[in-house]
């Protein structure tokens, strides 16, 4: 069975679609799903979604893209993390790739998810693009990782170096590949998941952007992340099964979850 650890099935594109996104998961073995919240003012049907489903799981935080939304605090995302189906905080980090000028107010959101993610023991959910030195360096003040008495969690949809993943691996944080490693430009990419161990990785889809080869600039969903497992068995040359079975277990230890 597989396990889409990054998704937004909560956006009108795909919420409009839930029977239809649920069957094609269980026609694809995704078992399990983690609807991730991007803002506070939708957040509501994030955890709305993961309520009513059992399949479902939630994060809670403001993604770094997000300008014009309501600011989070500590006590606010602790608050609304104290729910059993919020199994992470985030999706946090940095991102200097969409957004240029001054974002120091950047930086101290992140700060604010980590401090959050250290208070309730949940794991962080870390986008980050084009800020890989700064995002590895707050993670390392703010002690993010389990080395440093946090929570860990994992670098989603990751497309940096393997320096950086192996950075990440050592404060306990998990690196999840997405559709983008199936790409035919993706080389580097894949000799980066090539060499990041099963026990260290998850996959997702990040639905509805980013489907996976052979549906690539298609809409994606929960359903497709197993082409992600079966790119990742072929570039290692193991059995699907056993990409299957790690991410899996991956997953659940990572959100404390029993299976």
């Amino acid at each position: 069975m597989y396990i889409d650890s990054h998704c937004h099935i909560n956006f009108p594109e795909l919420a409009a679609r839930l029977p239809e996104i649920f069957d094609k998961m269980a026609e694809n073995k995704v078992t399990h799903a983690l609807c991730v919240s991007v803002d506070l003012p939708d957040f509501p049907q994030v955890l709305d979604l993961a309520d009513r489903y059992d399949h479902i799981y939630a994060s809670v935080g403001v993604h770094p893209d997000y300008v014009d939304t309501p600011e989070p605090s500590v006590e606010q995302l602790v608050a609304l993390s104290n729910h059993p189906k919020i199994v992470a905080i985030g999706e946090t980090g940095l991102d200097y790739f969409r957004l240029t000028g001054d974002l120091e107010w950047q930086r101290e959101r992140f700060r604010v998810h980590i401090r959050a993610s250290r208070a309730t023991g949940k794991p962080l959910i870390i986008h980050t693009r084009a800020s890989s030195e700064d995002t590895i360096r707050i993670m390392q003040e703010e002690g993010a990782g389990t080395n440093a008495g946090g929570a860990g969690g994992v670098m989603h949809c990751f497309t940096e170096s393997l320096a950086v993943a192996e950075a990440a691996i050592a404060m306990g944080f998990y690196i999840s590949f997405s559709g983008i490693v199936t790409f035919k430009s993706a080389r580097e990419l894949q000799a980066v998941a090539l060499a990041v161990p099963l026990e260290n990785m998850l996959i997702e889809t990040d639905s509805p952007y980013l489907a996976p080869v052979p549906h690539r600039g298609k809409m994606n969903e929960p359903g497709l992340v197993r082409h992600v497992a079966e790119f990742i068995a072929s570039l290692k040359g193991v059995p699907v099964e056993q990409v299957a079975r790690q991410t899996t277990e991956n997953f659940f230890k990572l959100f404390g979850m029993a299976r």
